[in-house]
């Protein structure tokens, strides 16, 4: 696998929320506005390129019976210093993260990463696999508070853009709200994920002049003709 792989397979075939559907809680409670959904995207980046790192130069020191244990000890520290940089310079941010900060420690996201891949590989590629998860991740949770926020305050960002268009629907701001928007994205990226996937099978990348002058239908053509 290239590092180039490597680093855009998290981003959207194999995004950590809306195709492998990890990281659910911060991903629905985070998302009422983008601010919030930005913060805890790159805090969670922040923690999971710090660990990978770490795991993948520790990875041959670590005995196998303490190695979850180990695991959580050093992704907590990373927990523990973005904790304390937010708390110095984005207060607000950190109030507004609050529990969700703290189980960065046990997501899903930052264990799978370091046991599928960072206590496997080495120092570059476990750094860019954690910035293709966290730049996925971040993504995801941008795009879904997105439409909370624009339909369920009528602002992004804080700045207002439905004003005079049409009314705020405070359902989109609700935990409802987070769930209808979250499934109606991750069906979506379902979609386009299958139909990339079906065209790739059917030898249809590239092809200009129709099926009808498609090589692979040319083929399954006489395939068809040679079993009659």
């Amino acid at each position: 696998m290239s590092y180039l792989t490597t680093f855009t397979k998290g981003i959207i075939k194999e995004n950590p929320v809306l195709v492998m559907l990890l990281g659910m809680c911060p991903s629905l409670a985070m998302t009422s506005s983008v601010k919030n959904a930005v913060g805890m995207g790159l805090a969670a980046t922040f923690v999971l390129l710090g660990s990978n790192v770490v795991i993948s130069l520790l990875k041959n020191v670590i005995p196998k019976q303490v190695r979850l244990p180990s695991f959580i000890v050093i992704i907590a520290g990373f927990v523990t210093l973005i904790g304390f940089i937010l708390q110095r310079y984005l207060p607000d941010l950190y109030a507004a993260m609050g529990v969700f900060l703290s189980l960065i420690v046990v997501n899903c996201i930052i264990l799978a990463r370091a046991e599928a891949f960072a206590s496997k590989n080495n120092v570059a590629a476990s750094a860019l696999d954690a910035l293709g998860m966290g730049l996925g991740f971040t993504l995801a949770l941008t795009a879904i508070s997105t439409v909370r926020e624009i339909l369920g305050a009528g602002t992004w960002l804080g700045l207002p853009v439905t004003k005079n268009f049409i009314e705020p629907m405070a359902f989109f701001v609700t935990p409802a709200g987070g769930f209808f928007v979250f499934g109606i994205l991750v069906a979506v990226v379902n979609i386009l994920t299958k139909y990339q996937i079906s065209r790739k099978k059917l030898g249809c990348e590239g092809c200009k002049g129709g099926c009808a002058g498609c090589g692979a239908s040319a083929q399954d053509q006489e395939k068809g003709e040679t079993q009659e």
